[in-house]
C-alpha cells in the first residue's frame, strides 16, 4: 500500500521533502571550483594579452602599456570570479529551499484509508437496526444485509460482526454505543444456550456461537458468563455430534478463532488444531505442496486457495497463543508455500481470489431424513491478505527467498479487495442480474483485510 492509501500523508504533514543539496566539501565540488578558479585567470591573462598587443608605444611607453593591460586583466579575473560564486549561491540557495518543510495534504482531509474507514462508519451507523421485540425487549443491531431496514430485526451473525467492526473503528462518537450492541447479543442467545444463523433454526451451532463468544469477549463480556458458553460450544462440536462440522474446513477454523479470543485456555484448542494438521492435503499441481480443501476427511476434493488461508490464520493464530508442535508448523508453513506458488501472472484477478460458495448440511435436529443447509460465501481475497500478513507468512517467504512473490502475491490480493468497496462498503454480485447485496460480514472481512495490510506495510517500512 502507498503512503497516501495508508493515509500517512495527511497524518505526517508537515514533513520534509528529501532533495539532496550540494555538498561543499566533496571531492567533485572541489575539482569543480578549482576549474572555476582556473577559468577567472584564464579570462584575466586573455584580456592583458590581448590589451598589451593592441595598445599603441605612444600610449606612455612600456610602462604605461604594462600597468593598463594588468588592471584590466585583474579586472576581468575578479569580476568572473564574482560572477561564478554568484551562481553557485543561487544554485545552493534554490537547493534549501527545496528542503523546506511542505504540507503534500491538508491536514483535515484523510487519506483514501482513513477516509474508507469514516465512510464505513457512516454506513453502519445508518443501517442499525433498533427493534422492541415483545420477548427479548429492545435489541440494537444489524440484520444480514445493509438496507433491509426495519421490517427484518437484527441477526446474532450480523450483530456481531458489526461489533467487531465498531472495535476496530474505535466508535468515535456516541451514535453507537457497543454496550447496546453486547447486551443484544446476549438478548439472542437461544433458550438452550448458544447462538445460530438465521436461517438454522433454533438450534444452536459452534461455528456462530464461537463467532459471537469472539465478539463479545474483545468487547469485554464478563468472564464467567462466557465460560458457561464455551462449555456449551465446545461439548457439542465433537465427531459424533457435528460430523458436518467437524469435517468442514469453514467450521473448524471459524470455531478455532472464536475460541481463541473467548477462552484461549480451552482444552478443546489443541485437539481442533490437531484435527485441522490432520486434514492438510498433499498437492501435486503444485509441487506436492499441502494446502486444505472444503473437507477435513475424505474424500478432500482439491486444496482452494480460501481454505488454505483460513488455515493458516487458524494455526498461526494458535501457535502465537498456544505454542506449536512439529507437525502444526510444517503444515502452516507449506500452507504459505501454497499460497505463494500461484502460477497466474497477475494476482488481482487469477482464480485463487475469486469468491467461493459452500453449503454446510446438517441433519435437521427434529427429522433426521431432511437438512438443515447453511450457505455460506466467502470473499477470498480477504482470506489472502490476512493470511499473507500473519508474521509466519513472511518469515517463511524471507527463509525461502521467496520475498518478492510474497509481496507480489500480498499485491495482488489487496487490489482485489480494495477495488471491490464503495465509500467503506463490500457488495455481493450474486452474478444473475438481481440487486447487489450489502452483507454486514463481507463489510467485516473488507475492512479486517484493509487494517491488517496497513498494519503490516507500516511495520516494513518503520
Amino acid at each position: 500500500m502507498s503512503q497516501q492509501q495508508l493515509g500517512r500523508g495527511p497524518l505526517r504533514s508537515g514533513g520534509t521533502v528529501p532533495v539532496p543539496a550540494p555538498d561543499a566539501g566533496s571531492p567533485s565540488a572541489r575539482f569543480v571550483g578549482k576549474l572555476a578558479s582556473l577559468g577567472c585567470v584564464a579570462a584575466g591573462y586573455g584580456v592583458f594579452q590581448g590589451l598589451f598587443g593592441v595598445l599603441p608605444d605612444s600610449l606612455g611607453g612600456e610602462a604605461a602599456k604594462w600597468l593598463i593591460s594588468v588592471v584590466s586583466g585583474v579586472g576581468t579575473a575578479v569580476a568572473a570570479w564574482l560572477a561564478a560564486a554568484l551562481l553557485r549561491a543561487r544554485a545552493a540557495g534554490a537547493a534549501r529551499a527545496d528542503a523546506v518543510p511542505v504540507q503534500e495534504t491538508p491536514p483535515e482531509l484523510p487519506g483514501p484509508l482513513p477516509g474508507v474507514f469514516s465512510a464505513a462508519y457512516e454506513k453502519l451507523v445508518d443501517g442499525v437496526t433498533v427493534v422492541e421485540d415483545p420477548a427479548r425487549g429492545r435489541l440494537t443491531g444489524w440484520s444480514h444485509s445493509l438496507g433491509e431496514g426495519a421490517a427484518s430485526p437484527p441477526t446474532a451473525l450480523s450483530t456481531a460482526y458489526g461489533l467487531h467492526m465498531m472495535l476496530d473503528l474505535g466508535v468515535p462518537d456516541g451514535r453507537l454505543n457497543t454496550g447496546e450492541l453486547v447486551e443484544t447479543l446476549w438478548r439472542l442467545r437461544l433458550p438452550d444456550g448458544g447462538w445460530s444463523a438465521r436461517t438454522q433454526g433454533m438450534k444452536a451451532r459452534p461455528e456462530i456461537t464461537a463467532l459471537v463468544l469472539g465478539a463479545l469477549a474483545r468487547a469485554g463480556s464478563s468472564g464467567d458468563r462466557l465460560a458457561a458458553e464455551v462449555t456449551g460450544c465446545t461439548a457439542g462440536f465433537t465427531r459424533e455430534l457435528d460430523p458436518a462440522g467437524r469435517e468442514s474446513t469453514h467450521v473448524v477454523t471459524t470455531v478455532l478463532r472464536g475460541l481463541l479470543r473467548a477462552a484461549p485456555r480451552s482444552p478443546a484448542l489443541p485437539a481442533l488444531c490437531e484435527a485441522l494438521v490432520d486434514g492438510a492435503v498433499d498437492d501435486e499441481r503444485r509441487d506436492h505442496l499441502r494446502g486444505w480443501a472444503y473437507r477435513l476427511h475424505a474424500p478432500y476434493g482439491r486444496p482452494s486457495a480460501l481454505h488454505t488461508a483460513q488455515a493458516v490464520v487458524a494455526l498461526d493464530r494458535a501457535a502465537r497463543m498456544l505454542g506449536e508442535t512439529a507437525g502444526a508448523r510444517a503444515a502452516r508453513q507449506d500452507g504459505v508455500r501454497w499460497l505463494l506458488s500461484c502460477p497466474d501472472a497477475r494476482h488481482d484477478t487469477c482464480p485463487d481470489v475469486a469468491h467461493l460458495r459452500e453449503e454446510v448440511r446438517r441433519s435437521h435436529p427434529d427429522d433426521p431424513a431432511r437438512h438443515e443447509v447453511l450457505y455460506v460465501r466467502h470473499f477470498t481475497a480477504t482470506w489472502l491478505v490476512r493470511a499473507l500478513t500473519t508474521p509466519g507468512a513472511r518469515e517463511v517467504a524471507v527463509a525461502d527467498g521467496l520475498e518478492e512473490r510474497w509481496r507480489e502475491r500480498l499485491d495482488g490480493a489487496f487490489a482485489a479487495v480494495w477495488a471491490g468497496q464503495t465509500n467503506g462498503i463490500w457488495s455481493w454480485d450474486h452474478g444473475d442480474g438481481s440487486e447487489l447485496r450489502r452483507p454486514l460480514w463481507m463489510t467485516y472481512q473488507g475492512l479486517s483485510a484493509l487494517r491488517a495490510h496497513a498494519v503490516w506495510m507500516y511495520r516494513l517500512h518503520n
